[in-house]
């Protein structure tokens, strides 16, 4: 085997595509739905102006992965080791071994404590990525929950879209220290906890303290993610301060022929990002073994 890629996202099937268009032999383990899954409907997808949901560009681009020969199984990783120049995996019953692996894990969102969340978010009650559809709440009664100063940063943020912004903050006290600049803003705080938070219909609604009831459109969550670095870090893997992976320019991680891409490496967290670093990772394995093979004209 060529290349295992370990995750089934965007990242994930565009490396696919690009190493079984060059080639290589090349399985991809799809440990589980990939958070593209969560999005009800892209609008800021290249090439959809009418907008298109993540279950439908995840099964066009596992279409394209198998059509050029890529193998993807339904599988989980549980462990990942040096072996020699390569490196040998444990999926499932099956031991494999592959010249080069590509991390395509992604990130767990830290979603909001509340029933019925997972439907709220198919409605686009609940948001977790105002890049991608703050254009879409122009206008809008909009709440961010956050239980740090990310939910003030990304509050800020919404107020790009309406002036109609509110923070629901459901962690300790001491953990918002933005007070003057959302103050400055405009955005008001309302300091809460998250069983005082409820989805009702089609709207979400918060109790202060003070006994008032406040409710929203939609609902932006800013609770964090964690990154997915569990196989990287048990060989030694650098990380940043974020807890994402280290990378050089060619994607390629502090292990040599351990590469990675997508929402693991950096926070945008998008989907023509986490393709084109992909595409950047796929291109230089590809070219990694064209120089062992002795197949380059340099």
């Amino acid at each position: 085997m060529d290349v295992l890629v370990i995750g089934a996202g965007p990242a994930g099937l565009t490396a696919a595509t690009y190493l079984a268009r060059f080639r290589r032999s090349v399985l991809v383990a799809d440990g589980g739905e990939p958070r593209a899954a969560w999005i009800p409907v892209s609008h800021n997808m290249p090439g959809f102006p009418e907008g298109i949901g993540g279950d439908a560009i995840l099964k066009r681009m596992r279409l394209q992965a198998e059509e050029y020969g890529a193998e993807i199984q339904s599988v989980f990783v549980q462990s990942l080791e040096r072996d020699g120049d390569g490196f040998t995996a444990q999926l499932g019953e099956d031991r494999i071994s592959a010249r080069a692996v590509l991390l395509a894990t992604g990130v767990v969102d830290h979603h909001p404590d509340l029933p019925g969340i997972e439907n709220a978010i198919a409605r686009s009650l609940v948001r977790i990525c105002p890049i991608c559809d703050g254009f879409e709440a122009i206008g809008k009664s909009i709440a961010v929950i956050g239980d740090s100063d990310l939910g003030a940063r990304e509050a800020a943020f919404v107020r790009t879209y309406s002036e109609k912004v509110c923070l629901i903050h459901v962690g300790r006290p001491e953990a918002l220290t933005r007070h003057d600049d959302l103050k400055r803003l405009g955005v008001p705080v309302i300091e809460t906890t998250i069983e005082k938070v409820h989805i009702e219909g089609d709207r979400l609604t918060a109790l202060s303290w003070g006994g008032k009831q406040t409710s929203f459109d939609a609902v932006y969550s800013a609770l964090g993610t964690t990154p997915h670095c569990g196989l990287a870090v048990d060989l030694g893997a650098a990380l940043g301060e974020d807890g994402r992976m280290v990378v050089d320019d060619h994607q390629e991680t502090t292990v040599p022929g351990l590469y990675a891409a997508g929402d693991v490496v950096r926070g945008l967290n998008q989907l023509t990002v986490a393709s084109a670093e992909a595409a950047v990772a796929a291109t230089a394995i590809h070219n990694r073994f064209r120089q062992a093979e002795g197949m380059t004209a340099d």
